[in-house]
């Protein structure tokens, strides 16, 4: 087995198709940089390097605008003392938040915790399409930061990682039991490795402008996907405003495409990891994708970067989408009555179930060759701790791990401290876990699952019946192609079971 990704390491074909589907991506520049040719310097140039890739569009919950301010006061914050002394330095890659207040906040903790252990940490915000391409980056030279945080999971870097087994163990001596959606896409049964850290979350629910809704009588939204046909078909036909579900190579596209796949009883592998992708129930998710394409959207799908959808959303170029809160809470900042308009629906009923991809599952890595992962750990074990700050200060968009830390999450979704109207908007999400599921469903997040995420291999499918490039059937079997050579891969490494 390979015990690092190394320019060597087996490299999985690009799936059929996926290059006439791939949309522009571009960074979201780090906010601190050093110059020089250490260590500081090698992250420095790799900012710049990142910079070649060209621009996506920044976020639409990054506009810039007024900010509601908070009902009540803040959570405070606790601090522990670690259990070994620290020094040294500590920089951590993460994603630009799609809520900025987070990482004013973030910003501020991080560093008034490294000066009450004595540790110099340097953060580094980009953009969340940069950080898989950045880990990797740095993985393979065997240098950057010590600590990476993404928001899908990063199961692909299992062998160049360390086991974060010794801060779950004492998260869950501390704070009860992690809830196994975020168990199951941290953590590999076959190695007994966790593989990242896992100490939040983010639902995804469906976000429709009521006001186009109502005039096809229908103003709680779609409860099936058969509803999401019926009436996204009849708002495109009366307003020329189409349904929003991205088919592109993209993170929100690749969480729609699980959402329909399991919710017509399809699924990329079964729960003893052995690839299910070709069958009747994800050829019958595809042909409905086809139809929806055609009655309901638009080509612009094919292009979409993640912040599309919530830009289309707000813009009212679009009737629904799969997202988070994120584009609300935009529009609640930027534009009070449009944000009044958006509300939410959990996962849609399928002919065989209801469910959601998590949107966001926060990953958090320690690279092997990190130079301080004592600080990398126990930093973590800090900011799980002060989770009622994390959830606060995100909004309500970052819901906990360990449920014991967030004990007035219900009051929050029931009376919303920024705003809501009705108070209640976010009332749906406490029952939300019961509908998410890890995109390894119904097995777990592996290494395989990672990379047929991450190489877009669903959206490529899904997007290629719709545009006619390949019949539901045959999309699907070379969906299955694509999947095969990747479990292959991964399996005969050992890193995952069958």
């Amino acid at each position: 087995m390979a015990d690092r990704l190394t320019p060597d390491s087996p490299r999985t074909p690009v799936p059929p198709g996926l290059d006439a589907l791939r949309g522009g991506t571009t960074p979201h520049s780090s906010r601190a940089g050093s110059a020089g040719l250490d260590r500081r310097g090698f992250l420095a140039s790799s900012a710049l390097a990142a910079g070649a890739y060209g621009l996506l569009a920044g976020c639409a919950s990054e506009s810039s605008g007024p900010q509601a301010k908070g009902s009540g006061e803040a959570p405070k914050e606790v601090f522990t003392s670690p259990a070994t002394k620290l020094s040294g330095s500590l920089s951590i890659l993460m994603w630009s938040h799609f809520v900025p207040r987070h990482d004013t906040w973030f910003d501020k903790f991080v560093a008034d915790w490294g000066k009450k252990v004595g540790v110099d940490v340097r953060v580094d915000h980009v953009n969340t399409v940069d950080v898989p391409r950045r880990a990797a980056s740095e993985i393979q030279a065997k240098r950057g930061h010590d600590l990476i945080q993404h928001i899908a999971p990063l199961s692909q870097y299992e062998p160049s990682v360390l086991d974060m087994a010794d801060v779950v163990q004492e998260a869950n001596k501390r704070w009860g039991q992690q809830q196994e959606l975020c168990r199951k896409s941290s953590y590999n049964p076959n190695t007994e490795k966790f593989y990242a850290y896992c100490p939040g979350w983010t639902p995804d629910p469906g976000d429709f402008r009521r006001s186009m809704w109502q005039k096809v009588g229908m103003p709680n939204g779609p409860a099936s996907w058969d509803d999401l046909l019926r009436g996204a078909s009849e708002i495109k036909k009366q307003t020329g405003v189409p349904c929003g579900i991205g088919l592109s190579p993209e993170t929100d596209s690749n969480m729609a495409a699980r959402a329909l796949l399991w919710s017509f009883g399809g699924s990329v592998q079964d729960e003893n990891e052995q690839v299910a992708i070709n069958s009747d129930a994800t050829i019958a998710a595809v042909e409905y994708m086809t139809r929806l394409f055609k009655e309901a959207e638009t080509s612009e799908v094919f292009s979409w970067n993640p912040a599309s959808n919530n830009q289309a959303l707000i813009a009212g170029k679009s009737s629904y989408i799969l997202n988070s809160i994120s584009a609300w809470r935009t529009a609640m900042s930027t534009n009070r009555e449009i944000g009044d308009d958006i509300f939410f629906v959990p996962a849609l009923r399928g002919p065989k179930a209801a469910l959601a991809a998590q949107h966001v599952i926060q990953q958090w890595i320690v690279p092997t060759y990190a130079g301080n992962a004592d600080a990398a750990k126990e930093f973590l074990l800090h900011y799980t701790a002060n989770f009622p700050a994390v959830t606060y200060h995100s909004e309500m968009y970052d819901l906990p791990a360990w449920p014991s830390l967030v004990p007035q999450l219900n009051g929050w979704l029931d009376d919303d401290p920024w705003g809501a109207k009705p108070a209640n908007k976010l009332s749906f999400l406490k029952d939300s876990v019961s509908w998410s599921a890890n995109i390894g469903y119904p097995g777990p997040s592996n290494p395989a699952v990672g990379e047929t995420f991450n190489t877009h291999v669903l959206p490529t499918m899904f997007g290629r019946a719709a545009r006619g490039q390949a019949s539901p059937k045959d999309a699907v079997a070379e969906a299955e192609e694509s999947i095969k050579k990747i479990f292959d891969n991964w399996r005969s490494r050992g890193l995952i079971g069958g």
